[in-house]
């Protein structure tokens, strides 16, 4: 079972947010993805993850205006985990 680590940088000033993102992707392994809590859309991130190797999805969140979840592109069994979770809008 995929793992989840969660990062809360709603209440952070540029640079910061990204920079604690891409802090945190770099310790991502099989099997595990990141749940950013953001006040906004990081527009700027998607280029950087896309370079990265890494996939993401976002989405309205309930606790934050957006949720990203960010993970290790061809790990099929996150990716299946957060299909899964968004389809029940955890």
């Amino acid at each position: 079972m995929p793992s989840e680590n969660l990062l809360d940088v709603r209440n952070l000033a540029p640079p910061e947010p990204l920079e604690r993102v891409l802090t945190a992707i770099g310790s991502l392994g099989k099997g595990q993805y990141l749940r950013v809590r953001h006040h906004r859309e990081p527009f700027p991130l998607y280029p950087i993850l896309q370079k990265s190797g890494f996939t993401w999805l976002t989405q309205p969140g309930l606790e934050a205006p957006f949720e990203i979840f960010i993970w290790r592109r061809n790990d099929e069994h996150v990716q299946s985990d957060v299909q899964r979770l968004l389809a029940k809008n955890i």
